[in-house]
């Protein structure tokens, strides 16, 4: 029997907001106002950490946040890896209530900061019951293993996936962002063929899940797809040649939106309106 905690648990005491990429940050920007709330008046980190070049990042973050009650922004950029040992850039999470990882390359994060005294404090913030935030290349790497690199917008052809280990603030889960727009169902089910214990989980544009405890909730204006392969029957992922695309059978596939919930334990969608009266029951 599968561990729980291999099975969607996070070990944290606080929420995490994983988001497909190209949150808005105008108009009604609902993504930015429930990070900001969870923030609860305390001060935000934006890490712009996965950026070669963060420049219009963290000013574009503060606009969006402009008047949704964050007590402050502080931005925390690392262009080389002996700096996330700086006590400058350790005092950025004085009083630190959440940490938002903008966009660009996961492997910038993982690099620079994976296993540092910069990593220890952002861990502190959440195990204290804080909110960690990231969108795009921020989302893939809340995973203990993440999705680097893998053709888009067709189908997957075995061997044609790259993927490195992640910051592991959830478990038993692999991500990928900007999902619809950019056609990426074929390697999401490529990442899941290779270890059918791993919910895969593809995150649209303009949309995030929720996750706190072994659940998660999805708000935003796309979709969110769960691909499970516990089911799985058949695939060629072993003896396929590279190049070959991938057959699999009996995957199971949901498509969640707004409002919808789901059970990263029981791995199966669950009423919004149920979770919330057991959430408020505990």
């Amino acid at each position: 029997m599968t561990n729980p905690e291999e099975r969607g648990a996070r070990p944290g005491n606080g929420t995490l907001i994983i988001i497909g990429g190209h949150e808005a940050k105008e108009g009604r920007r609902e993504i930015l106002k429930e990070v900001a709330r969870r923030v609860k008046g305390g001060r935000l980190v934006i890490a712009t950490v996965a950026s070669h070049k963060p420049e219009g990042y963290f000013e574009s973050y503060q606009e969006g946040f402009d008047g949704l009650g964050v007590g402050e922004l502080v931005e925390l950029y690392v262009e080389e890896r002996h700096e996330a040992s700086r006590e400058e850039k350790l005092r950025l999470f004085e009083g630190a209530t959440g940490v938002f990882f903008s966009g660009g390359d996961q492997l910038r994060i993982t690099s620079q900061i994976g296993d540092t005294p910069l990593e220890a404090h952002i861990r502190e913030v959440y195990e204290s019951g804080g909110v960690i935030a990231g969108t795009s290349a921020g989302a893939s790497v809340m995973c203990e293993t993440m999705l680097v690199k893998g053709t888009s917008q067709e189908s997957y052809r075995i061997g044609d996936l790259q993927m490195a280990p992640g910051l592991g603030l959830m478990r038993g889960v692999i991500i990928d962002q900007h999902f619809a727009e950019r056609g990426r169902i074929g390697r999401l089910l490529g990442a899941v063929a290779q270890n059918p214990r791993v919910l895969g989980i593809g995150i649209d544009e303009d949309t995030a899940i929720v996750v706190q405890d072994s659940h998660f909730t999805v708000i935003g204006s796309g979709g969110v797809y769960v691909a499970d392969g516990a089911g799985i029957t058949h695939s060629n992922i072993v003896e396929g040649r590279t190049e070959d695309p991938l057959s699999l059978y009996d995957v199971r596939l949901h498509v969640l939106s707004a409002g919808d919930a789901f059970d990263l334990e029981g791995r199966k969608p669950v009423p919004a309106q149920a979770l919330q009266e057991a959430v408020s029951s505990d």
